[in-house]
């Protein structure tokens, strides 16, 4: 969990490992964000066992928006989400890139996005 700034807004998150098989496909290019979205989800529910409704809310590859981890939108029904989906990217992106030690690369990773809470009044749920 976390909170923003002005204490109006959370974010609930969770990150499990990818399988090694689902890695190297990635790595190799046989999965990629350049691909239909339907035919990646496809291949997540066949080959790899995911879920349909969150193959299908894949919203980014990283880091650079082609590494071997996932921004996955497990929430339901979250009013505003779109208005901070840019942020999460942008977020997802930095953070796989840096790491959590030493400013290494992160590989293998899906993060999961459970639940939002976002303050109804647009002002607070801004970048501040």
């Amino acid at each position: 969990m976390a909170k923003s700034a002005n204490k109006h807004n959370r974010l609930y998150l969770s990150g499990e490992p990818l399988k090694d098989d689902l890695v190297l496909e990635i790595e190799a290019g046989e999965i990629n964000p350049n691909l239909d979205s339907k035919v990646i989800a496809r291949t997540l529910i066949d080959k790899h066992g995911w879920d349909q409704t969150e193959a299908r809310k894949i919203w980014a590859f990283g880091p650079e928006g082609v590494g071997p981890n996932f921004l996955v939108d497990a929430t339901k029904a979250v009013q505003y989400l779109n208005e901070i989906r840019d942020s999460l990217e942008t977020s997802f992106q930095w953070a796989t890139k840096e790491g959590v030690i030493a400013e290494e690369s992160v590989r293998g990773c899906r993060y999961n996005i459970l639940d939002v809470e976002l303050h109804t009044d647009t002002i607070h749920r801004g970048a501040n």
